[in-house]
């Protein structure tokens, strides 16, 4: 009995000597562990459990230091971290990481360890800095400039009114791209950026290109006269305002003095509103239609004599034109054959010895007077702005401006502005030419109008003067040409 005793003792002495044989083995073992980064600790997504400080530190800058690729549609870009301005803060994550090591009671980690516990799940979140200003500068440099493709504007069709068609380009957008590449930057597995690659419509061309445009469809047409446009943007208030001619290599001079011909029933429009008052009598109203639509010189006469004046309607309508500013603008006497000149009548334009039209002494006036009545005419209606409201005292109200317009758009002739732009369009305009009385050829031709579009409204006033004769069918198409070109301008898509 005492034998089988003293075995007992010798086996339970024996497994307690192995049992802290094993104790101290588990502890050298934990010992060992605890020298380096807990079980189950991750920095920045990086599992760094049993690492050194030097490996770990190696595995973040291998994970996060890497090249990232931008993507630029199809093509693909690879940049190194550094390059962009990214500056990975190893020490701080790691020094972060260490208080897991160090800071857990001894016995507390040994018993997870015993128990084959993670001694830690933490991620310590990456840290980092992003230099946005670097980022964008690169993208810029680097980027932009090498794969960004520039739009190709619309571009006049040489001699015709129609413009080539704009190729649309790519752009980056710079703060969307930036934040992408933070994004990849701060993946240690994602490490693609699709860039933002913005479309950019063709850009208009600018109006020193449809001048250029201008002048080529003058040198280009079969007219060999002089021509003289005035054209005005009327929501930008842009003006182009030139004399060309296809013939030499002259610059002729603008301002010059034009047969008005039926052009002065512009002005004659602004004299009659302002002596009617609402309600109007039908008999004048349909004289006024005619004087416009049918371009009736009877009915000019007639609505005139009864309306303004018997006698000096004509210097009436002079008076309130030169109100208005119209320096060059006049009409000395009735259409009627045989119709005294009331007055004769000197301008700045008239005076001028550089250029010569040999103006009709009943009529004249300039594709600038006529271009800033029609102006004063559309905003008088538009909102009852520009100077008829103020010059005439109300006289006219924005109803009769109104009014105005719509006579001048029932001036349907099918030629000259209207034959240029898409049937349907708004023309409020009036044309003009006579056969003179000295040869029976036409000399001077104009036409000036109000043209509504889609794209914009816009003042088209043109004159036209040839010493020997105007042909029509030649002087026709180029002021078609020259219409639809401005038409196609306003109205590119």
């Amino acid at each position: 009995m005492r034998r089988k005793s003293s075995l007992i003792r010798w086996a339970a002495l024996g497994l307690i000597l192995m049992a802290g044989f094993l104790l101290i083995l588990q502890l050298v073992r934990y010992g060992r562990i605890r020298a380096t980064f807990p079980t189950g600790l991750t920095v920045a997504n990086i599992p760094i459990g049993g690492l050194t400080f030097e490996t770990a530190s190696e595995r973040l800058v291998q994970a996060y230091m890497s090249p990232i690729e931008l993507q630029y549609q199809s093509a693909r870009i690879q940049v190194r971290p550094a390059t962009i301005g990214f500056e990975l803060q190893v020490n701080n994550m790691l020094a972060a990481a260490d208080k897991q090591r160090t800071g857990e009671p001894f016995w507390t980690g040994f018993w997870k360890y015993i128990w084959n516990q993670p001694i830690t799940s933490l991620n310590i979140p990456l840290q980092a800095k992003f230099d946005k200003a670097r980022m964008r500068n690169y993208l810029e440099t680097e980027i932009s400039v090498r794969y960004d493709q520039p739009s190709t504007p619309p571009m006049p069709i040489p001699g015709e009114s129609g413009f080539s068609t704009g190729l649309a380009g790519t752009e980056l957008d710079y703060d969307t791209s930036v934040d992408r590449i933070i994004i990849a930057l701060s993946s240690s597995s994602r490490r693609t950026a699709r860039l933002e690659v913005l479309r950019t419509n063709p850009a208009k061309p600018s109006f020193e290109i449809l001048q250029y445009m201008l002048t080529d469809i003058i040198d280009q047409s079969a007219f060999d006269g002089v021509v003289e446009l005035y054209f005005k943007d009327l929501q930008s208030g842009f003006v182009l305002h030139f004399a060309h001619s296809k013939v030499g290599d002259t610059d002729y001079p603008i301002n010059i003095a034009y047969s008005a011909w039926s052009t002065i029933k512009i002005p004659t429009l602004i004299t009659l509103f302002k002596n009617l008052e609402a309600p109007y009598d039908p008999e004048i109203l349909a004289e006024i239609e005619a004087m416009v639509e049918m371009s009736s010189n009877e009915s000019t006469d007639s609505v005139a004599k009864k309306v303004i004046e018997p006698n000096l309607a004509p210097l009436r309508i002079t008076d309130d034109a030169q109100t208005l500013g119209l320096e060059n603008t006049f009409w000395g006497g009735f259409f009627g054959l045989g119709s005294p000149l009331l007055k004769e009548f000197s301008t700045p334009a008239n005076q001028r010895t550089d250029y010569d039209t040999d103006p009709d002494r009943y009529g004249q006036t300039t594709p600038l007077d006529m271009g800033l009545l029609l102006e004063d005419i559309y905003y008088c209606a538009e909102n009852y702005g520009g100077s008829i409201p103020i010059a005439f005292e109300g006289a006219i109200t924005q109803q009769e401006c109104q009014m105005m317009v719509t006579y001048l758009s029932r001036n349907k002739i099918g030629v000259l502005f209207e034959a240029g732009v898409p049937a349907g369009t708004q023309v409020a305009h009036k044309h003009g030419w006579a056969n003179e009385v000295q040869d029976g050829y036409v000399h001077t031709m104009a036409d000036a109008g109000i043209i509504y579009t889609p794209g914009g409204n816009y003042v088209l006033s043109v004159f036209i003067y040839h010493p020997v004769q105007v042909i029509f069918d030649r002087a026709n198409l180029m002021f078609a040409n020259i219409s639809g070109a401005i038409y196609n301008y306003y109205n590119l898509d």
